[in-house]
């Protein structure tokens, strides 16, 4: 997955729907929960509200328009995030000594549409504040997902996340965002 160049990011190619107010509001509760599970290190809740091939990307410039191209924050696949997560509860992982906290608001939900393949495109805006050996650290941008129908929910096929200063150095993004 990691080099499938055929995965698509774009959403530019999306087309118009009208979402009934309860669709709508299920959405923003889907997207409230991911936030909470991640706030809450409720890891393993979370790798399940992916596809089999969903991928994770923190593209490193505005407007990247794929992660292919040009370098980028973060590119993961399900491997590598349960990796990820494995290692943040590595109890012998001293860079999480003491552990990272978080606490994330978002807001500004909306259903874009959907895209050619089907996947409901959200767009919502994000700030995090991560705490962690005595230093606070601010995060915000805007995040896009791809929702695929899964039951009477969604599962997660691409999560974006476009942060304000991507351009900027930063430390190590150890927390997903």
């Amino acid at each position: 997955m990691l080099f499938d160049i055929d995965f698509d990011v774009s959403t530019d190619q999306k087309k118009a729907i009208a979402v009934p107010l309860e669709t709508h509001h299920r959405v923003q509760q889907f997207i409230y929960n991911e936030a909470r599970l991640l706030d809450e290190r409720q890891w393993q809740r979370w790798l399940d509200l992916w596809t089999e091939d969903g991928m994770y990307w923190i593209p490193q410039q505005h407007n990247q328009a794929s992660p292919y191209d040009h370098i980028s924050l973060c590119w993961d696949n399900g491997m590598l995030r349960e990796l990820r997560i494995r290692t943040l509860e590595n109890p012998r992982n001293w860079a999480q000594q003491p552990i990272t906290h978080s606490t994330r608001v978002v807001g500004n939900v909306m259903i874009d549409g959907t895209d050619p393949d089907g996947c409901l495109i959200v767009r919502s805006a994000f700030h995090m504040t991560e705490w962690r050996k005595d230093a606070l650290r601010h995060m915000a941008g805007s995040i896009i997902h791809k929702l695929v129908a899964h039951d009477d929910s969604w599962r997660i096929k691409l999560k974006q996340v476009n942060l304000v200063n991507c351009d900027d150095v930063h430390g190590a993004i150890q927390v997903y965002l």
